[in-house]
């Protein structure tokens, strides 16, 4: 009798973890950059810091359901654009 092998505990949860990876947008750009990403439809969070590291927003994105409450987002993203002159985008992908 061939014997099966579980695979291990962590193994799973390793390969779902989102990818991240990090831009920096001038604020002329900000709004654009993160409608840009939303369009692209595989990013499952963006967070928004200063240039110094203190975050502002952290907007979690599913797809359906941000289409529809977007415009709240972009008020507040474009009141954000006024506290600096460049942002961090972190933005989580799905794996």
């Amino acid at each position: 009798m061939a014997e099966t092998k579980k695979p291990k505990a962590g193994a799973k949860k390793a390969a779902e973890a989102p990818k991240t990876e990090e831009r920096t947008v001038s604020s002329e750009n900000l709004l654009d950059e993160v409608k840009k990403l939303i369009k692209e439809g595989n990013v499952q969070r963006i967070i928004v810091r200063t240039k110094e590291g203190k975050e502002l927003l952290n907007l979690p994105v599913a797809v359906g359901i941000f289409a529809l409450v977007f415009a709240p987002f972009a008020a507040v993203i474009a009141a954000v654009v006024g506290m600096a002159n460049e942002f961090t985008l972190v933005i989580e992908r799905r794996a």
